[in-house]
């Protein structure tokens, strides 16, 4: 074997129609920056691939309609490029990818450029968007420098107008490889990112189970960002003045926030890092009161034992949602 360790993240079950359809698992090695498939008729890795020009594969997640044709992929750091050594001393050359793997052939289909890092992402349910958080806008390569700004930015990725650059040939390559990369930095003019401003270094982002919203959660901020996805059509079009009008509402949660998943019916779940807990909201009560009604949205914290990262919902990252089970993926043993 050529690795000898590995360091496997975020497994995901691929899709038919925004419904788990049993197929496939989906699982990424971040030290080793590859993606494993599994199948589950088996329970057996049936392709592993290693994808080129980037380093740490870590959020992952797959396209959930019309069916998993991606698996989209967030390289967390920046670095280089080419990463050879010529450019060890310039900044000016570091930067990371939004990565699409074709999950029938397990190919790298195309690689997009982005301003700052990447680290967790989900997809959308109408097959048009995914989104990614950035913690590391100002490019910073120590603690106090990535924690300067006071927002940091979710990166939208409109799909369709990804494929038609590859298609019209408007991409380069890098290296030895031949995978089509497309330029989504904000100085670039194809169309096929924006950049939404959101407090402050966040780390999770989960799309609602009835498909409304990308909700970040800040960690550095007590707060969850609320993305609309039925306005990003228009803001792809240049109809909004600011790229801050698509967020429909900004919710204080509590200490340390860090990921989100849903009930179907109506509530969100928010892991709390620092207050070791998981707290219980209202979506629709969270958009009223930001538009400025007195309106409590937060249901319910639970102390939870301890430091909490990732939590699921019984089928919460699908379209079918029944809100029967909560897990919490605790971080911290204490108290043994």
């Amino acid at each position: 074997h050529r690795f000898t360790n590995g360091d496997a993240h975020h497994p995901h079950i691929s899709y038919t129609d925004g419904s788990h359809d049993g197929r496939y698992l989906f699982i990424n090695d971040k030290a080793n920056t590859r993606v494993a498939r599994v199948r589950l008729d088996v329970f057996k890795t049936d392709k592993v691939v290693t994808l080129p020009n980037v380093q740490a594969i870590h959020g992952l997640r797959l396209q959930k309609v019309p069916r998993t044709n991606y698996v989209f992929c967030n390289a967390e750091y920046m670095i280089p490029q080419p990463n050879d050594g010529r450019d060890l001393n310039d900044p000016s050359k570091y930067y990371t990818m939004w990565n699409a793997i074709d999950a029938d052939t397990m190919e790298v289909k195309w690689q997009v450029i982005v301003d700052g890092n990447l680290d967790n992402m989900d997809a959308d349910y109408t097959g048009k968007y995914a989104a990614a958080t950035c913690y590391n806008s100002e490019g910073a390569v120590d603690l106090a420098g990535k924690m300067r700004a006071d927002r940091d930015w979710v990166v939208v990725f409109n799909i369709e107008n990804i494929e038609k650059a590859v298609a019209d040939g408007n991409f380069t390559t890098i290296g030895d490889s031949d995978v089509p990369v497309v330029d989504g930095r904000k100085s670039a003019d194809l169309n096929v990112t924006r950049y939404v401003p959101v407090p402050k270094n966040p780390h999770g982002l989960n799309t609602s189970t009835d498909g409304k919203y990308f909700i970040a959660a800040g960690k550095l901020s007590p707060t969850v960002t609320m993305i609309e996805i039925a306005k990003l059509d228009d803001l792809f079009a240049g109809n909004l003045s600011d790229e801050r009008d698509v967020v429909a509402a900004e919710p204080e949660i509590g200490l340390g926030p860090l990921h989100t998943t849903y009930d179907g019916r109506g509530n969100a779940y928010t892991t709390v890092f620092i207050d070791s807990q998981i707290v219980k909201w209202n979506m629709d009560a969270a958009v009223r009161n930001y538009n400025g009604e007195d309106v409590d949205y937060i249901i319910q914290k639970l102390d939870v034992h301890y430091q909490p990262g990732h939590n699921h919902a019984t089928l919460s990252e699908s379209k079918d949602a029944d809100g029967k089970y909560l897990f919490s993926l605790n971080k911290f043993s204490k108290d043994r």
